[in-house]
């Protein structure tokens, strides 16, 4: 099983940038996939997820400016970042959610260890830096 993200990179405030996750090893089309990001030192929070059926929910500070979409046939999920924001800079993740978990709605994490109670598999993160 593997999980890879790209896309990240260092772009201006008001700027966009698109992170993909190419995943393998698993069905992915059966998959509930996340993205979690941690700012350096601080905790992990959870971003977004969609899920088989092609639902989507969002954390209220990314709500409308970010979209998360999936790609079956490719195995990525793809999160299109608008309007980014200097309080956006973080490391992102990609994960799938274990089996009958459903996020919907705000959550943190101390550590990457504390993502097994939720999630299965993650990726190495991408880097993501809005700064002028």
């Amino acid at each position: 099983v593997q999980l890879v993200e790209s896309g990240g990179g260092l772009v201006q405030p008001g700027g966009s940038l698109r992170l993909s996750c190419a995943a393998s090893g698993f069905t992915f089309s059966n998959s509930s996939m996340n993205w979690v990001r941690q700012v350096s030192g601080k905790g992990i929070e959870w971003v977004s997820a969609i899920y088989p059926d092609g639902s989507t929910y969002y954390a209220d500070s990314v709500q409308g400016r970010f979209i998360l979409s999936r790609d079956n046939d490719k195995n990525t999920a793809y999160l299109q970042m608008n309007s980014l924001k200097p309080e956006d800079t973080a490391v992102y993740y990609c994960a799938r959610l274990r089996a009958g978990v459903r996020i919907q709605g705000h959550i943190t994490f101390t550590t990457l260890a504390g993502l097994s109670s939720f999630y299965d598999y993650w990726g190495q993160g991408t880097q993501v830096t809005v700064s002028s």
